[in-house]
């Protein structure tokens, strides 16, 4: 077994102030980290991103306009809520450009630009273009989108969407009718195609992730489970078409009591040539939303060998997002989710921890293959 030498800098740990790095090893002589705290009462429709400087933006937005907090310390404080705009309809997903710097936020289809970090907002005009069948694809209900940074497509924002059918209905005799997609941009966010649609009808709420070879890996929530599982399928075309879906076995669809699973986060490490991801569901045998837990994958998301509880209370939707390199937000996950003390929705939290957390004393060596 080759040893593991992924450089961490802890930018935030428990005895070092933000700011001042301690470079360590994942998982090995690193100080797990671990703080929680809500940062928003009531609402619904997390979102995180991390902007180029190390930012963190938390958005939320429930038949409200859009808003916002910042983090400039890594998410030890936040800012007062920033009203980015919008009207009565639910948020859709954020994603950072990170050849421009820009960030973006949808509310179904309108978008809102910031060129500052997430401090001011202007709406932006769009074009989203339909799929084959005039389907065109929706970020309400994703996780975070990405920009690919490998191969032809390089420079490409990607966001997971959804078509909500022929009626544009999310009433449950129209949950059959429902698939996932994807919508990107190959102009900075200007113009975006609707892709092929995800090979699984009934679905909504998807993930996305770039892995290492360029590989784009899709996990979709499902509305008509009888197992509580994942959807996955994969695009080697930059997020275009998708291929060969299948059932995630390892990984929970929201409480394992019920058929029509649960928006779920998921992120990438930023590493050059192991591809760990991260994915946050609730974790659950009952009918019950609660238990919100991060999940660990080592082999691109076949198998989730690593897993430990954020919170034990009511809980639901939740985004992901890592740190930037040479920012107070180097070596921390952090994951946004609806939760409370009384009731899932009563507020949003925002979790922030390292991979020592999170592997809780487990040699990362253990779950890598030569």
């Amino acid at each position: 077994m080759r040893t593991v030498n992924w450089i961490v800098a802890a930018a935030v740990s428990l005895t070092l102030p933000v700011g001042l790095a301690a470079a360590d090893v994942w998982g090995g002589d690193a100080e797990p980290f671990f703080e929680m705290q809500e940062i928003y009462e009531g609402q619904r429709f997390p979102s995180i991103v991390v902007t180029m400087d190390g930012v963190v933006l938390a958005f939320r937005g429930q038949n409200a306009p859009v808003e916002v907090r910042r983090s400039e310390d890594g998410g030890e404080t936040w800012g007062p809520i920033i009203e980015v705009g919008g009207d009565d309809v639910n948020l859709g997903a954020a994603i950072v450009d990170e050849e421009s710097g820009d960030v973006m936020v949808f509310q179904r289809q309108r978008l809102f630009r910031s060129q500052d970090a997430g401090e001011t907002w202007e709406e932006d005009d769009v074009t989203i273009l339909p799929d084959a069948a005039g389907g065109v694809g929706s970020t309400h209900g994703a996780d975070s989108g990405v920009t690919l940074q490998r191969g032809e497509y390089a420079g490409r924002l990607l966001m997971p969407a959804r078509v909500l059918g022929p009626e544009n209905s999310n009433a449950r005799e129209w949950w059959p009718y429902h698939y996932n997609t994807a919508i990107f941009s190959d102009d900075g966010g200007e113009t975006w195609q609707t892709s092929h649609p995800f090979p699984v009808l009934g679905t909504g709420e998807g993930t996305v992730a770039e892995l290492s070879d360029g590989t784009i890996y899709y996990n979709s929530r499902i509305h008509m489970a009888t197992d509580a599982l994942r959807r996955i399928a994969w695009s080697e075309d930059g997020g275009e078409t998708w291929r060969n879906p299948a059932v995630a076995e390892d990984i929970p669809d929201g409480p394992r009591g019920t058929y029509y699973g649960c928006m779920a986060g998921l992120t990438r490490l930023p590493l050059d040539d192991q591809d760990i991801l991260i994915y946050s569901n609730l974790d659950e045998e009952t009918d019950v939303r609660r238990g919100i837990t991060v999940w660990a994958s080592f082999d691109q998301g076949e198998t989730w060998p690593v897993k430990r509880q954020v919170f034990a209370g009511p809980s639901a939707y939740s985004s992901l997002a890592v740190g930037r390199d040479e920012t107070p937000t180097e070596g921390l996950i952090y994951l946004q989710f609806e939760g409370g003390e009384d009731h899932h929705y009563d507020g949003l939290r925002v979790a922030r921890f390292n991979m020592a957390w999170l592997l809780d004393g487990q040699d990362p060596d253990d779950f890598i293959e030569d």
